[in-house]
């Protein structure tokens, strides 16, 4: 499984994989997922709150997509044993699969991005490629919770307090290794083609932890003919 730099399209294969579940004995891999369509979602780990509650979301629209046929799976960029232990007390219907090194993430071409160094002559390449002033001066408050927006460390910092999420020495770990990763959304059909594709803040920094909706992903599915 090789990284695959741009986001998978619309009519390309998804890329095999096996990863451990947190919320099922063993692994999930796309054999095992063949025959019925699916939605992938990769997201960071469990330190970002916005993540947190997209996999709250896929719960609720889980019932909708199951009777349609379709899986609903969330890649989380987290060890297995904190999955486990967050979950326990957060029960979800989504199977909840653990990539604590993203490698799913960039194999489906989810972007990782870069900061270029102060004073670089290069021109940034959004996602791939930033400038920190761009990162600096972005103000997002994409669920509404934050009285106003804020700059994207401190809107995770903020909901973070609120909802009493202390993070622990792994969850530091990640934001050090993969602190940089966007979120991906991809629905796979029967055969493990590609038939639908979101990738986080494809306009910049001022659209990051925008998400699909419940009803954006019904849709979608719905045009795939699900």
């Amino acid at each position: 499984m090789g990284d695959q730099r741009r986001p998978l399209r619309p009519g390309e294969l998804a890329p095999a994989f096996a990863l451990p579940a947190a919320n099922l004995e063993g692994m999930v891999s796309l054999d095992s997922l063949r025959g019925r369509p699916f939605l992938i979602g990769f997201y960071r780990g469990l330190h970002c709150p916005f993540c947190r509650r997209q996999v709250l979301q896929l719960a609720g629209v889980q019932p909708a997509l199951h009777a349609a046929g379709v899986e609903t799976v969330a890649v989380i960029n987290t060890p297995l044993d904190n999955a486990r232990l967050y979950f326990r007390h957060r029960p979800t219907p989504v199977t909840l699969l653990c990539d604590p090194e993203c490698v799913t993430h960039r194999a489906f071409g989810v972007p990782r991005g870069e900061f270029l160094p102060d004073g670089s002559l290069e021109q940034p390449e959004w996602p791939y490629q930033a400038s920190m002033a761009e990162f600096v001066a972005s103000r997002i408050n994409p669920t509404g919770e934050l009285p106003e927006p804020l700059q994207p460390l401190e809107a995770l910092a903020a909901l973070n307090t609120k909802d009493g999420f202390e993070l622990e020495e792994a969850d530091k770990a990640i934001v050090a290794n993969h602190g940089t990763q966007l979120v991906g959304h991809f629905l796979v059909d029967a055969a493990g083609v590609v038939g639908w594709v979101q990738i986080e803040a494809p306009d910049g920094p001022n659209s990051l932890s925008i998400f699909p909706n419940a009803a954006e992903i019904i849709a979608a599915a719905g045009s795939l003919g699900c």
